[in-house]
């Protein structure tokens, strides 16, 4: 009887023991895109009309652009000055509201700029064809050491990256001189608030002298955001064609 019992509870405890699974068996099946079956039917009904709604906003025209603003240029291009132009106005509008303080440069990178800006009419869809990405606005603080830092960089880069608010010669030698920060001599000791964005102020592109920054104020205002709300503002869309890099 003893045993029986002792059988009864240790079975029992058995019965109520976490049981473990494992997979023994994977089945799928493969939906091609292309495929006019069920499945698919009911995915392209879902989403269409979210599709519809998105390309109709994107669709509205914005403004209009009188001739083509292309990205063609050996130190500058007019798709660059445009951007940096307009993102160094709308991050100062902002930086000043919040910080009390101005933007003196504003620095972009030549690669982040996806396409051009087409003859005609501009809508949403430029922007965000000429900003695919989440990047947002950010100002650093630099000294002027930094400052130089961003002329040599530009120098060896060989590459128009998009700048605003700074103009330097190039001479005989490849060095720089004549580096002017909003029409002053640069100054070594100065802090200097530099737009840029938050991939750049993270030494992206090798823009290493961005973490060097003293102070880093994140503006919450996405590029492809300034794009657009500059394109609303604005009937027609030009690039200031100034020289803002030349060489001897």
């Amino acid at each position: 009887m003893k045993h029986f019992v002792l059988l009864l509870t240790f079975s029992a405890f058995l019965s109520c023991a976490e049981k473990k699974y494992t997979v023994t068996k994977i089945e799928g099946k493969e939906i091609g895109i292309t495929d006019k079956n069920a499945e698919v039917v009911d995915i392209e009904n879902f989403i269409k009309p979210y599709r519809d709604k998105i390309d109709k906003d994107l669709s509205i025209v914005l403004s209009t652009a009188p001739e083509t603003i292309d990205k063609s240029g050996e130190w500058q291009t007019p798709m660059g000055n445009f951007l940096s132009d307009i993102t160094f106005q709308k991050s100062n509008k902002i930086f000043q509201l919040r910080e009390n303080k101005s933007v003196d440069i504003c620095l972009l990178n030549h690669g982040g700029i996806r396409t051009v800006i087409p003859k005609g009419d501009v809508t949403a869809r430029n922007a965000f064809e000429i900003m695919p990405f989440e990047n947002s606005s950010v100002v650093i603080a630099l000294k002027g050491e930094q400052i130089l830092e961003i002329v040599n960089y530009i120098i060896s880069e060989k590459k128009p990256h998009p700048l605003s608010g700074m103009t330097f010669i190039i001479d005989k030698n490849n060095q720089p001189k004549n580096i002017q920060v909003q029409g002053m001599p640069l100054e070594n000791n100065r802090v200097y608030y530099v737009a840029t964005s938050d991939y750049l102020s993270n030494g992206g592109d090798n823009m290493n002298f961005f973490k060097k920054g003293i102070q880093k104020f994140d503006l919450e205002y996405k590029l492809r955001n300034i794009i657009i709300d500059y394109f609303k503002e604005n009937k027609t869309i030009t690039a200031n064609k100034d020289i803002r890099i030349s060489k001897e």
